[in-house]
Formats: C-alpha cells, sequence, structure tokens
C-alpha cells in the first residue's frame, strides 16, 4: 500500500518523534519512518493509529490512483513566498461520513458568495466541541439558524448570526448541530 504518511506529517510541520508520542499508545520515531518508507507494512490498525496522531482521516493518509494530490510550488509566509526545501503535496478534501452542507448565496459576515462550507453533524453530548465555532442548527418546519455558537445554558444554545450588528438568538433543545469544519472558496 502507498501511503502519504510523510507528506501529511511534513505538511503539519511535526517530527517523526512527535507523530510517535501523540500515538495512542506511543510508539518510536523509527517505527513511524518505517512505516513512512514502505520498509513495515502498514496495517489498517497502525493507518488508524497515524491519522488519529495527526488529525487527519485515516483515508488522507492513503495514496489511490484516481485521487490526485496537488504538487506544492510554494509555501507562502510573513516573508513572501518560497519554495519548499523537500518535495511535498496536497491532498484535495473528500467529503467524509456525516458531514453535510452550506452552500453561500450572498455575502454573510466573513463568508463570499460561492463559499461552500463543510459541516459535521454533532450529537446533543458533542455541543461543546463546537463552542466559539460557525454551526448550523435544525428549526421546526425544516428551517435552519446559522451563526457562531457563543453559550450553552443547559439545552439552549446561544448563537450570534454571521454580520455586523447581528443579534444573539437562542435556540432550545435542537436534535443536532453541524459544526463548520471546513471552507471551501473559489478564487
Amino acid at each position: 500500500m502507498i501511503t502519504a504518511i510523510r507528506e501529511v506529517r511534513r505538511a503539519k510541520g511535526l517530527t517523526l518523534e512527535e507523530v510517535a508520542a501523540r500515538c495512542v499508545p506511543p510508539t518510536t520515531a523509527q517505527t513511524i519512518g518505517r512505516l513512512e518508507t514502505g520498509t513495515r507494512t502498514v496495517s489498517v490498525a497502525w493507518l488508524n493509529r497515524i491519522a488519529d496522531a495527526l488529525g487527519v482521516a485515516a483515508a488522507d493518509l492513503v495514496k489511490l490512483p484516481e485521487r490526485a494530490d496537488l504538487p506544492v510550488a510554494a509555501i507562502l509566509d510573513g516573508d513572501g513566498a518560497h519554495a519548499p526545501r523537500h518535495q511535498q503535496a496536497v491532498t484535495p478534501p473528500q467529503p467524509a461520513p456525516g458531514l453535510v452542507a452550506v452552500l453561500v448565496s450572498a455575502g454573510a459576515g466573513d463568508y463570499r458568495a460561492g463559499d461552500e462550507l463543510w459541516c459535521e453533524r454533532l450529537a446533543p453530548g458533542d455541543f461543546a466541541r463546537a463552542l466559539n465555532r460557525d454551526v448550523l442548527v435544525p428549526r421546526p418546519a425544516g428551517r435552519f439558524m446559522f451563526g457562531r455558537l457563543i453559550g450553552r445554558d443547559g439545552e439552549k444554545l446561544h448563537l450570534l448570526p454571521p454580520g455586523a450588528g447581528a443579534r444573539q438568538q437562542v435556540v432550545a433543545d435542537p436534535p443536532w448541530i453541524a459544526c463548520a469544519v471546513r471552507l471551501v472558496r473559489t478564487l
């Protein structure tokens, strides 16, 4: 199996030692290096452990022939654009189970017309993970509310809709919310 472990690790700015320490249970940098280079076979269990350590989906670590990676031509920082020191590639986003999309048809707050927001559906027990993040909240009769989750009081969620001068809204006991996890914007 051809993996992108090294590319993802480098893109995240992590060393072999840091990834090894983040694995549960921790492993050695030498083991991660062998898995990266293919001198040791990558099992599904190892792929899942390393994906968790890198904060990505296991599918992001597998190179599939039908999924093209984009070569990194330059890295942009405060000093301008520079060529990467090592060959790097980024994997285009792919949808994961449990995601829903929000399409922006007119500018609202930080969002522009044409933006796509990919949102992860969360059950009520996971709502706290979305604090200070933008969320989509279902309302009765097929309506929705969108805004920054700024507080939670028992079963009530406090949202601040995007845009200047927006007033806080309170939603009681939604069955689920969807937290924005990726912005897809065409330039």
